[in-house]
């Protein structure tokens, strides 16, 4: 268990990093210090859970990677769409929907 505790921080600087963006960005929107970010990252501190949920919706990282980091996310892009339409409203998910079938049927 503690080794998967550990991954964590790579975990966050992983998706950090996919993202662009700085240790003081993620701090200031998750609402701590940049000290707390570069602990997180880099000594195996844990977060608090509004903390880790915050960094989760942050960064768009996807629950499975934080609580099952030994499964292989080898598709990304797909992961991040995923996640992408959970957060949409239902007439964003019909436009997007309609978008993904003109997709395919221009195949």
């Amino acid at each position: 268990m503690e080794e998967l505790l550990n991954l964590f921080g790579q975990i966050v600087k992983d998706a950090r990093h996919r993202a662009d963006m700085t240790q003081d960005a993620l701090a200031e929107q998750a609402g701590v210090t940049t000290r707390y970010i570069m602990a997180i990252e880099n000594e195996n501190k844990h977060p608090s859970m509004p903390v880790l949920f915050k960094i989760i919706r942050i960064l768009k990282i996807s629950t499975d990677t934080i609580f099952y980091p030994e499964i292989q996310h080898t598709d990304r892009e797909k992961e991040q769409l995923m996640h992408m339409i959970q957060l949409c409203s239902e007439k964003e998910i019909k436009i997007a929907a309609a978008t993904v079938k003109a997709l395919l049927d221009a195949r």
